[in-house]
């Protein structure tokens, strides 16, 4: 599958070892990470020698040719939580993945939208348990 990862960015890079394995885990299991830029330590760096409409239009063109979003939302950013609504008006199947114990916005843990599944972990075996149940529901 095509798959979009979605982290903070520029909301802050806490969980970047846990996007790393999570990019890590989806590879390993065959599957292609269009965002895998995203688990790059500079990619603040990186994505300068691009504008903004250019990152906004990459960005949208892999959103509508994804199979699915697996997100790891611990971490508020604007930009996740944009791509995940652009993706729910599509009929993108999303994953969010956060932290045990974090207060996670009521917007995504009250949203019933059909695709949709928020999930808490605590260790790296739970998110790939999680992983692999939102992969067989389609």
């Amino acid at each position: 599958m095509k798959i979009y990862f979605c982290g903070s960015i520029a909301g802050g890079r806490e969980y970047l070892e846990t996007y790393r394995k999570i990019v890590e885990f989806l590879k390993a299991e065959g599957h292609q990470v269009l965002t895998e830029h995203v688990v790059r330590p500079d990619v603040l760096d990186y994505e300068q020698e691009y504008t903004s409409d250019q990152i906004y239009s990459r960005d949208i063109e892999w959103l509508e040719e994804c199979d699915c979003i697996v997100a790891e939302v611990s971490k508020p950013s604007l930009g996740v939580g944009y791509e995940i609504c652009y993706a729910l008006n599509m009929y993108t199947p999303v994953l969010c993945l956060y932290e045990k114990g974090i207060f996670l916005s009521r917007m995504l843990t009250g949203n019933n939208s059909e695709g949709l599944l928020v999930k808490d972990y605590g260790t790296e075996a739970d998110w790939k348990k999680i992983i692999e149940l939102f992969f067989s529901c389609f």
